[in-house]
């Protein structure tokens, strides 16, 4: 059975695919390992491949604020990403890149047993909800599968690049914190 520190220790060492050739850090993921809510990126930028924490960079800042929006912070959620080194100059993860490394968060949602799944952007949201998922028309909306709700807002990298994109987003956030006050049960908000 696994624990959070084997598979740390394992993911640690990966050289899976060709990213483990440039990263700095392994990317593991951050936050409360008995967290309800998995939060889901694409991949580690630059300040994450620095630092190996999730999410640290300016798009990590307006995910703490968007997070803090709705009650909630890196200390009630856990925080991860398809791929767990950086693409070179930050390029979508490959499919290869993204089939080598998947096999990692599904051993961290095992092991989180999560009650719900956000995928931050379309690239997550590809590869946890479905394939030809379109984050333009389905953000917001949730989906069900082996008893765990999932949706995807747009990539905080996104909303920095367009502020259009906001107001529709705080009403995705709106309808997080309302399926976490229903299903989360240690989750208080």
């Amino acid at each position: 059975m696994d624990t959070w520190e084997n598979l740390k220790s394992e993911c640690f060492a990966c050289r899976g695919c060709a990213l483990a050739d440039t990263r700095t850090h392994v990317v593991f993921g951050d936050g409360a390992e008995d967290a309800e809510i998995l939060l889901v990126g694409e991949g580690p930028g630059q300040h994450e491949d620095e630092q190996g924490v999730p999410f640290v960079g300016r798009a990590g800042q307006l995910l703490d604020d968007m997070l803090e929006m709705i009650g909630l912070d890196r200390t009630k959620v856990y925080i991860a990403n398809i791929v767990k080194c950086r693409p070179p100059q930050n390029r979508d993860p490959l499919n290869t890149e993204q089939d080598a490394c998947i096999g990692w968060l599904r051993r961290q949602t095992a092991l989180l047993q999560p009650r719900m799944i956000v995928c931050l952007g379309r690239i997550a949201a590809k590869s946890i909800i479905r394939e030809d998922f379109k984050i333009t028309s389905e953000h917001g909306q949730w989906f069900e599968r082996g008893g765990v709700q999932m949706t995807a807002i747009y990539h905080p990298a996104a909303l920095l690049r367009d502020v259009g994109k906001r107001p529709e987003t705080f009403e995705d956030l709106k309808s997080i914190q309302a399926k976490a006050r229903e299903l989360c049960l240690r989750t208080k908000l």
